[in-house]
C-alpha cells in the first residue's frame, strides 16, 4: 500500500512541477531576455497570430486579441491551482499599477481552466486591479506553450516580443522600461 501511494505522489509531483514550469531557470533567461529589449539589441519578433484569438470577460463580453492593434499588450496564461502564478499575480498587479490610466497598454489575465468566478473571487479577496479573462478560441502553442504561468508582451503592431514561461517578478525595474520603450514606440 505505501508504494501505490508512493507512486501517486510522485506522479502528482511529476505532474505539477511539468505543468507550472521550472521557476529559477526561466528566471535567468527572463532577465537576459528583458535586458536585451532594453538595451535596444533585436528582439525575436513572430508572425501575427492576433486574428481569431478572442477572450470573455465576466460578463461573457468578446475581446478578440487583433482588436487590441495600436496598443501594448501584456497577456498572463494562469489557474488558481499553480503556485507560481499565484506568486506573481501580487507583481503584475504593481505593474499594472504603474501604467494606471494610460490608455495605450492593456493587462489581459487569461484563467486557463475557465473558471472565471473563482479568479474574479480570488482578485476581489486580495485587493488586485486585474482583469480576468477566460479563453473563447483556441490559443496557438506559441501564445500558450507548455508551462503556465506564460506571459506574451505584443507590441502595438500585435508582433510577440516576449513569450515568457515560468514565474518572475515583473515589478522589476526592467520589465517597467521594456513596457514604457513600447508604449512609447510607433
Amino acid at each position: 500500500m505505501k508504494s501505490v501511494v508512493g507512486i501517486c505522489i510522485l506522479l502528482v509531483a511529476t505532474f505539477f512541477f511539468t505543468a507550472c514550469g521550472n521557476i529559477d531557470s526561466k528566471n535567468k533567461s527572463n532577465s537576459e531576455s528583458v535586458k536585451s529589449e532594453v538595451n535596444g539589441d533585436s528582439i525575436n519578433e513572430t508572425q501575427d497570430l492576433t486574428a481569431g484569438i478572442s477572450f470573455k470577460d465576466k460578463d461573457g463580453k468578446t475581446v478578440m486579441l487583433s482588436s487590441l492593434k495600436g496598443k501594448v499588450v501584456f497577456l498572463n496564461f494562469w489557474a488558481l491551482w499553480c503556485p507560481p502564478c499565484i506568486e506573481e499575480i501580487p507583481s503584475i498587479h504593481k505593474l499594472k499599477q504603474t501604467f494606471k490610466g494610460n490608455q495605450d497598454i492593456v493587462f489581459l489575465m487569461v484563467d486557463v481552466d475557465n473558471k472565471i468566478d473563482k479568479s474574479l473571487s480570488y482578485m476581489k479577496r486580495n485587493n488586485f486591479d486585474l482583469d480576468v479573462f477566460v479563453p473563447n478560441s483556441d490559443i496557438p502553442a506559441n501564445y500558450l506553450g507548455n508551462a503556465i504561468p506564460t506571459t506574451v508582451i505584443l507590441d502595438k503592431s500585435g508582433d510577440m516580443i516576449e513569450h515568457l514561461e515560468g514565474g518572475r517578478d515583473y515589478s522589476r525595474p526592467e520589465m517597467v522600461k521594456l513596457l514604457k520603450k513600447l508604449i512609447d514606440s510607433n
